[in-house]
């Protein structure tokens, strides 16, 4: 008998990074022990083997702390058996008492495509509800809808390459540079071995505008006005390709009327947008003479109240001067979430059959037809905010949450989380034990397998579909969502249809859906993908779509020649409406609050929120805000700031912006009613949304700020829990080797307050100074320090950058004694927060490297590696930078 010892040194297994839509391949290199070492797949075609802040931390997120191990109803542990039974029989009772108008599944686009294609076919085919929409309604549906009006099909025209080989990189509305940091860089290169021009259209000064040729600092709200003056300016500077409008696009002549209307001159333009006229005329003057030209947008354009005709406003753009599907020329659309785009294949959005097919009769034939469905839904179904509403007036009342955070994501959360107590019947498939949308009252709550767990599929923002591959085994009862659904349809009579054994499976169902009786006329087409085997599944490669059964898969552009997905094959011009003008500001609310991501953080930080590296830069919820709002409302840089609107408010660290727009605020989405006291921005947010798309407008929230003051402040640290103090403003943070709390307050902070359950052999040593607030304590055990407190009147930035990172070490005499007595480390210690998330270089190495003569990001980064991954920390080295001449010119 051959025994043959399992290889000691197996080969990393390929998969792909769980955030955005750049869709990074990743290797992953199992340690045995339930993590793994992940670095970027210097194979895979999206990333070349770089990674960003976010997927270099990958392997600090995968412990099992605070998972949905078991199925559950009532909070009580059950077997799949019972709980499977249970979402059965609630979704059954409501269908026979209240009709499919009554359910609902709301999904994500941090979903596998198979999960997605799995829920999809189940409610729209089955149970006859189209009422299955996703998270990505907030990120990219005003984009989808841009697209249908322009091409006839949700076509992304390009791909990446276009991004390298364009002379012209226009950003509206996205801040590429944190969030799209990879794809970022590979533009950046661009910049700098061809000198291609950077024009960004932003009312912030984000890092992407920080790298600019060109910032648009627009009034928010006003990129239609901008596009339809530059259309204008195009035409009377003889820039139109009436060629290729003569024979590939019809609408041209209103589109242009209406643009004129719009914005009918430069300074009408220069008007609108609050932007000087030479700045305006720099941007057309460039766009006109530029013929390899990028028009990249992302949350900026998209969620807005009038979103999609912002995108039909870039689009017409490109189709005027004939540059889409051309090398280096063409609208881009930045997608938000790994799979937003599999589940636009696969019909996650309420206005979709799957395969890129709507609602008409035609494509409910087929659809309905392919499926053998018994009970095809008819009409769109109801959109993300359109269905919280049903669910807060009784309409819905079975509702199924899978891989997402609705009581914290959506527009007006706290109505949300509200309304989500009434159904009779809510089922949520997640991966964490808690979350704000669990805690709303989730009856049934179904253990999903995560990132490094998951088996599947997902596609990104230039159509490539990749596999995302299992390199860590299900923990506890974990499973699939798709293997969930199918169980589901199973005990709802429909188990023939559903009887997939693999993931596999599921996915040569879609591919083969997606080639069923389509002769070219549809844009979504992976027919050459529905015969692998297991094998080729497995080993599946990149690929881009359309992979069409019997041609060459080739990377593709659509529309160079015309082609449109259109009933006559025609582009459409789209004549957009004069801007919407934003919620009107009134004495209450004069400011406008915009929110979006910071760079090291994702959506609601169930994964990113586990790593302490990634907790180093910005670590509290926080507002940007300019500094003469600052002054008009009395509010200081680095104190705190209450945001307030129609809708609630939010205490936060205050963050004054010199150069930021007058009457502008920004708020980070990502803290929770889990992480924080008071920094849940979602609960915020006005329910307004594109008429057309239904994505809301998260930019623009009329507002007030008022200055919040605590007469303490300061920050816990332990090896073990933390409990949070009660009537005190707090945040939690990931740090190594324990739990992290920051808080201010107005009472007495005490060290079991915070700090629970000391072992009675601990040393605690205490300093306190009570007629100025400050009180200290640190506890140690056999040398190591175990916990500390840190109350004082003003911020304790010093002590809490050094002592993060110094937990669970032993600590001298003269350190333990400098901290607790001055309130920070010994001189030379403390190197603060992190700036390049990817090393690991704290602002203090940095600033010795500068300090040593490294003038220049190229030279910081040879000493010391900071800004030589992603990049997306380059900005504030800039910064750090430029402050150093200025304080040089100054002393001189």
């Amino acid at each position: 008998m051959n025994v043959h010892a399992a290889d000691p040194n197996p080969a990393p297994i390929a998969t792909t990074c769980p955030y955005c839509g750049v869709g990074c391949g990743v290797l992953a290199q199992p340690d045995r022990m339930g993590g793994a070492t992940i670095v970027g797949d210097p194979d895979h075609p999206s990333n070349f083997g770089r990674l960003c802040s976010k997927g270099s931390a990958l392997g600090e997120t995968l412990s099992l702390e605070g998972r949905l191990l078991h199925p559950e109803i009532d909070g009580e542990r059950v077997s799949w058996e019972a709980a499977l039974d249970a979402v059965a029989k609630g979704f059954r009772q409501t269908l026979e008492t209240h009709g499919p108008k009554a359910i609902a599944i709301y999904l994500s686009g941090q979903l596998l495509t198979e999960d997605y294609y799995a829920a999809n076919k189940l409610f729209k085919g089955f149970l006859g509800s189209a009422n299955v929409d996703t998270n990505s309604r907030l990120c990219m549906s005003s984009s989808v809808a841009g697209h249908v009006r322009a091409f006839g099909s949700d076509t992304v025209p390009g791909t990446y390459r276009d991004l390298e080989s364009a002379d012209l990189l226009v950003f509206a509305g996205s801040n590429a540079a944190w969030c799209h940091p990879v794809l970022y860089q590979r533009m950046l290169a661009a910049k700098t071995e061809r000198g291609a021009k950077i024009v960004v259209i932003d009312p912030r000064v984000s890092a992407t505008a920080e790298e600019a040729d060109l910032h648009l600092k627009i009034a928010g709200g006003t990129d239609v006005a901008l596009f339809s003056g530059l259309l204008v300016h195009l035409a009377d500077a003889g820039r139109i390709d009436a060629a290729y409008v003569q024979a590939h696009t019809m609408g041209f002549d209103d589109a242009l009327a209406r643009a004129r209307e719009v914005a009918p001159s430069v300074a009408a333009t220069a008007r609108v947008c609050g932007v000087a006229e030479a700045d305006i005329v720099a941007f057309f003057s460039l766009f006109a003479e530029t013929e390899r030209t990028v028009t990249l947008y992302s949350q900026g354009v998209n969620q807005s109240a009038d979103g999609v005709d912002k995108v039909n406003a870039i689009i017409n753009c490109h189709l005027a001067t004939g540059r889409i599907g051309k090398a280096g020329m063409g609208p881009f659309s930045l997608t938000g979430q790994p799979n937003a785009m599999g589940g636009r294949e696969v019909g996650g959005l309420a206005n979709q059959l799957a395969a890129h097919m709507g609602f008409d009769a035609n494509s409910i034939d087929k659809v309905g037809r392919f499926w053998n469905a018994p009970r095809m839904a008819e009409a769109p179904g109801l959109k993300a905010v359109d269905m919280f509403e049903a669910v807060a007036r009784g309409e819905i009342r079975a509702l199924w949450v899978m891989g997402t955070n609705p009581a914290a994501s959506l527009p007006r959360a706290g109505a949300v989380a509200e309304a989500l107590g009434r159904l009779d019947h809510f089922v949520v498939s997640e991966n964490v034990a808690s979350n704000d949308t669990l805690a709303a009252g989730a009856k049934i709550r179904l253990p999903a397998a995560a990132w490094g767990e998951k088996d599947g599929t997902v596609t990104n923002s230039e159509r490539r579909i990749s596999r995302q591959r299992p390199f860590l085994a299900l923990p506890g009862e974990a499973r699939p969502d798709w293997w969930a659904i199918a169980q589901v349809a199973k005990r709802l009579g429909h188990g023939e249809a559903f009887g997939w054994r693999t993931v596999g499976e599921v996915f040569r169902e879609h591919a083969a859906l997606s080639a069923f009786e389509n002769d070219g006329a549809r844009d979504f087409d992976i027919g050459a993908l529905a015969a692998l085997d297991t094998r080729d599944y497995d080993r599946l490669q990149p690929v881009q779509w359309p992979a069409r059964k019997g041609r060459a898969r080739t990377e593709t552009r659509f529309f160079a020649k015309g082609g449109f997905f259109t009933a006559d094959g025609r582009g459409r011009f789209v004549a957009v409406a004069a801007p919407q003008a934003p919620a009107r500001p009134s004495s209450d609310f004069p400011l406008r609050l915009n929110t979006g991501r910071i760079r090291d953080q994702w959506h609601t930080m169930t994964r990113t929120g586990k790593s302490p590296r990634l907790s180093s830069h910005l670590p509290e919820p926080f507002l940007e805000i300019s500094a003469v709002d600052a002054e008009k409302a009395g509010v200081v840089d680095g104190g705190f700031a209450t945001v307030a609107t129609a809708h609630g408010e939010a205490t936060l660290r205050a963050r004054v912006t010199p150069d930021a727009r007058e009457g502008a605020l920004f708020a980070a989405i990502h803290w929770t009613q889990e992480t924080s006291s008071s920094g849940l921005i979602g609960a915020l947010v006005h329910a307004r949304v594109d008429p057309i798309s239904g994505q809301p407008d998260a930019k623009s929230t009329p507002a007030t700020v008022r200055p919040a003051k605590f007469k303490r402040q300061g920050f816990a640290l332990s090896r073990g829990a933390l409990d949070k103090p009660e009537g005190a403003w707090w945040a939690t943070a990931a740090i190594p080797n324990g739990s992290g709390l920051l808080f201010a307050t107005d009472g007495e902070i005490l060290f079991d307050d915070v700090i629970p359950d000391l072992d009675p052999s601990d040393e605690v040593v205490e300093f306190a100074d009570l007629r100025r607030g400050r009180q200290r304590a640190a506890v140690f055990r056999d040398g190591v320090l175990q916990a500390c407190l840190f109350v004082g009147p003003e911020r304790q930035e010093s002590a809490w950058t050094y002592l993060r990172g110094r937990l669970g070490e032993p600590l001298n005499e003269s350190e333990t004694r400098g901290l607790l007595l001055a309130g920070r480390a010994s001189a030379g210690a403390s190197l603060g927060p992190l700036v390049c998330a990817c090393h690991g270089v704290a602002k203090g190495v940095i600033e010795g490297a500068i300090t040593a003569g490294a003038c220049e990001p190229a030279a910081i980064g040879a000493a010391t590696k900071a800004g030589t991954n992603c990049g997306s920390c380059l900005p504030e080295i800039r910064r750090m930078l430029a402050a150093t001449r200025v304080a040089e010119a100054i002393s001189a």
